[in-house]
This record gives C-alpha cells, sequence and structure tokens, in this order.
C-alpha cells in the first residue's frame, strides 16, 4: 500500500474512475450467494495462518465487487481500507466508520453472503481520541480483532486505552522509507511497542522492507514477539521504494526463508495478501501467490 499522502492523491485521482469500473476483463467471476468455494490455503491454516485478501490488491474496484473476487479464489478473509469505495453505485461510500448503521448492517451481510469474515481493518488512525474510538467501535461491531495502522507517537497512551477497552489489537505497519514514513525501520517500530501491552504490535509488510533495502528475515528475528499480523508482499527490486510487485516467491523476499522464519517462532495471525501490481493478470498472479503459500505451508508442516 503506498503512503498516507499517496492514498488522498490517489482518492483525488481516482474517485469518478472507481464509479465506473468494470471488472469484465477478469472473467466470468459470478459466485453464488449460497456457493461455498473450496478454499486455496487449507494447510496455512492448520498452521495458524489464516490468509485474508488486503483490499488494496483490488481498488480498481469496490469494496462488494472485491468481495466476489476473493470467494472465487478460495479466500474466506478480507482486510478493508478505510478510503477504498463500497459500493460501484454509490462512490462516495467508503469502507470505514463512516457508514451509517444501516450501511454497515448491509456491509456485514454481504461478506456474509460470500463466507467471508473481517478480521482485520486498515484504519486511518491519528491522535484524534474521538475519530480513533469510531474506528475501534467499526471495527468491533464488523467482528475484527486487529486494526492496522501508523499512529504518531503521541497517540500511543490513547490508542493503547482503546485497545483494551474494545479488546483489539493495534499492528502497527510499515511503508518504504520516506520523509513521511515514521515506520520503515522495525527499530521504530519496536521502540513504539516498548513498554506496551501485548495488544501492541507490528504488521510487517515484507515488501516494503525490501523496498527499503532491508533483509526481510533480520527484520522478523528483531521482531519476534511483537507480530501480531502480516501483509504478504514480494517485490521485484531491492532498496527501490518504486520497484513492483511480483509473486510470492519469485522476487527480492526469500520468501520460502520468510514463511519458514515465521513458523519457527511460532507466529499464529492472520497474514493479509496484499498484490499492489494492479496488472492486467490480476486474479492469476494473486492465485499464484496463494498456491505459494499453500505449498511452503505444506513443506513446513
Amino acid at each position: 500500500m503506498t503512503r498516507s499522502v499517496d492514498r488522498r492523491t490517489f482518492l483525488r485521482a481516482t474517485a469518478a474512475a472507481a464509479a465506473g469500473a468494470s471488472y469484465a476483463s477478469l472473467g466470468n467471476l459470478r459466485v453464488a450467494a449460497a456457493e461455498a468455494p473450496k478454499r486455496s490455503t487449507p494447510t496455512a491454516e492448520k498452521i495458524g495462518w489464516p490468509v485474508a485478501c488486503q483490499l488494496y490488491t483490488f481498488r480498481r474496484f469496490c469494496f462488494y465487487e472485491a468481495l466476489e473476487m476473493i470467494a472465487k479464489l478460495g479466500v474466506a478473509h478480507v482486510e478493508p481500507c478505510f478510503f477504498l469505495g463500497l459500493d460501484k453505485a454509490r462512490p462516495e461510500l467508503k469502507t470505514g466508520e463512516s457508514l451509517s448503521a444501516l450501511l454497515r448492517k448491509e456491509m456485514k451481510q454481504r461478506m456474509a453472503d460470500y463466507g467471508i469474515s473481517m478480521p482485520n481493518y486498515y484504519a486511518g488512525i491519528d491522535a484524534d481520541q474521538s475519530a480513533a474510538a469510531k474506528a475501534f467501535e467499526f471495527a468491533k461491531e464488523m467482528g475484527a480483532r486487529t486494526i492496522v495502522a501508523e499512529p504518531p507517537a503521541e497517540a500511543f497512551d490513547m490508542v493503547e486505552k482503546l485497545c483494551d477497552q474494545y479488546q483489539i489489537n493495534l499492528a502497527v505497519h510499515n511503508h518504504p522509507q520516506s520523509p513521511s514514513s515514521h515506520y520503515w525501520n522495525p527499530d521504530s517500530v519496536m521502540a513504539a511497542c516498548q513498554g506496551r501491552g501485548k495488544r501492541i504490535g507490528a504488521c510487517c509488510d515484507t515488501g516494503h522492507w525490501v523496498r527499503s533495502g532491508l533483509n526481510p528475515i533480520e527484520c522478523l528475528k528483531k521482531m519476534e514477539g511483537r507480530i501480531i499480523t502480516f501483509h504478504l508482499k514480494d517485490v521485484a527490486e531491492w532498496g527501490k521504494p518504486e520497484a513492483r510487485d511480483v509473486p510470492l516467491g519469485t522476487g527480492r523476499a526469500d520468501y520460502s526463508a520468510v514463511l519458514k522464519e515465521l513458523k519457527r517462532q511460532g507466529f499464529q495471525g492472520v497474514m493479509s495478501l496484499e498484490y499492489e501490481h494492479d496488472s492486467p493478470k490480476l486474479l492469476e498472479e494473486v492465485a499464484q501467490c496463494l498456491a505459494f503459500v499453500e505449498k511452503t505451508a505444506g513443506e513446513l508442516v
């Protein structure tokens, strides 16, 4: 996922296009609501790695369209983003705490129709306590156990109290190194977690570590014991913030070793697949990523 400033640019630049987006080019994806597609990562689930799709993967589409694709891929979980659209017919609606009670009920029903749950929520948490509380309230209502965010340092006391109040984790996410990215280095994330309870931890994005010129295995070892959730991502080039995503296992993150290290640590938590490259073969490449996770999980059992 791009940095916060880029997300705002993304929203302005694509609001009109989102309303008319079509996924006809991705093939016939109609999935009956009552249909239960075969799950693509059952072995990973047995290890304790429920696999989700991060909604940014399908940012060209609205949430309701994305649910259909995610179900077709055999994935049972989703991690929505607060700044992405809910429904193509109503482009002003975003998948977050701004939704009314009626629309939240509608959103939950759409997920239930496809047998998809929402264990994580990517939120825009800052130092505004009232706004942060609304994000936690939304996450709780939707069944999420973890909020993924990048709060400023001064917000952590407030956020930790909300974590305890709502019984929801806060996982600090890392973007690539830049002047606006406070948590690109694991040392910064660990400093933010220092002295905090077990509900404060990390959402590790391996692709962004590679973009920042960091070794994912060394980063994971630094963060042992604080990893709450994970963004599955591999990229083509080392040390380049603009490096494009590639299917897991084909890039520079050494993904077999990444998953092996997580297994060594005894990590059990949601793994959200985030594929940022808006490929013309998007579903095919996402499916390739899922197959890699399942194959590697089978080798690690």
